[in-house]
């Protein structure tokens, strides 16, 4: 039996990961920690018994606890990663993986040197138009996937306008790092995992001063982004577009993915699969169907993290990820303020 310290009880963990540490039954969560008091007593009433902390260092410094979860504020992913990983802990810990390269490097690093696992957040990975994707790929399906593009674009959807999720020290950054990492993941992942070479990128923030549904203009930091675009360049040669927005005017809200291969290609829009071949030289298409899971995509990823740390399975998403994710992003908002391409290998 695992033991557990989740440090972050806010919405995030709420949403998103709280089913899958209640769903397994190799895991015990025997602490809970945030800076906020009431929301830590709140998160510890699901697992009776478990001690309440409001400093997480106290919460790492337990030797009882084989694995740590980590939902806070994107600033101190990292920073709690790094210390649990130092006092072996194993990690599990929402995305993005850290706001800059280098404490994405040095989480990797730590990772490594300890000999424990560290995995972030990946969920998409999980649905089931995402495995079949996969295998298809895996077994050459689409032959060579040389282009693609990806987005999650919104009209009107400003997460916590004027909070941490709109102040850069505390978020890193805009739709690109709380949206970007969700599609760029799934389609380099889908792909095969190639190197990204080189980077460019624009960001807008046009919507921060506009006033919001009550007529007023919000109050508080708004000094990220609320638009980015770029586009990537692989060492094999490959190429991705990429849109996230928060607000914008458009038509229609959706997440898409799409790649075109020498033999066949797919979208995916709104978790929508479409397959794209060639027969007798005509386009064809097709729409495979899927059951409905039991699980959500998120407790499912929760489920395979800790199926890995009990040597049960392999880890198919590795602190190396991480690392070129963070790059990515962290290239395209220097690619925005220089207004030129920046290489990354």
């Amino acid at each position: 039996m695992l033991k557990v310290g989740i440090i972050g009880a806010g919405g995030i963990y709420r949403y998103a990961h709280l089913d899958g540490w209640k769903t397994s039954q190799d895991i015990q969560v025997v602490a809970v920690c945030d800076a906020n008091l009431q929301l830590a007593e709140l998160a510890a009433q699901d697992f009776p018994g478990a001690t309440i902390y409001t400093d997480y260092r106290q919460l790492i410094a337990r030797d009882d606890i084989d694995i740590v979860s980590i939902t806070t504020p994107n600033k101190f992913h990292s920073i709690i990663a790094i210390e649990a990983l130092a006092n072996n802990k194993h990690v599990f810990c929402e995305k993005p993986d850290a706001i800059n390269p280098e404490e994405a490097r040095k989480m990797a690093d730590i990772a490594r040197q300890s000999g424990k696992i560290l995995m972030a957040m990946r969920n998409n990975r999980f649905t089931a138009a995402a495995q079949h994707v996969k295998q298809l790929y895996n077994e050459g399906f689409f032959g060579e996937l040389y282009a693609g593009r990806c987005g999650w674009i919104r009209t009107r959807g400003i997460p916590g306008r004027g909070g941490w999720f709109t102040t850069k020290e505390m978020s890193g950054g805009g739709p690109l790092i709380d949206l970007g990492v969700h599609m760029i993941d799934l389609a380099m992942w889908l792909s095969g995992d190639p190197i990204p070479k080189t980077v460019s990128g624009s960001t807008y923030r046009k919507f921060a001063d506009r006033p919001d549904e009550t007529g007023e203009i919000p109050t508080g930091t708004f000094d990220v982004e609320d638009m980015a675009t770029g586009f990537i360049r692989f060492e094999n040669g490959a190429s991705l577009q990429v849109e996230f927005s928060w607000a914008s005017n458009i038509e229609q809200e959706q997440r898409f993915l799409e790649w075109r291969g020498t033999e066949a290609g797919f979208s995916l829009i709104n978790n929508e699969l479409t397959l794209f071949t060639e027969v007798d030289g005509q386009v064809v298409s097709s729409k495979p169907e899927f059951p409905e899971t039991e699980l959500p995509q998120h407790t499912v990823n929760i489920l395979h993290f800790i199926d890995c740390v009990l040597g049960k399975d392999t880890p198919t998403i590795t602190p190396q990820d991480g690392v070129h994710m963070i790059q990515i992003l962290s290239a395209i908002y220097e690619s925005a303020d220089k207004q030129s391409e920046v290489r990354l290998t």
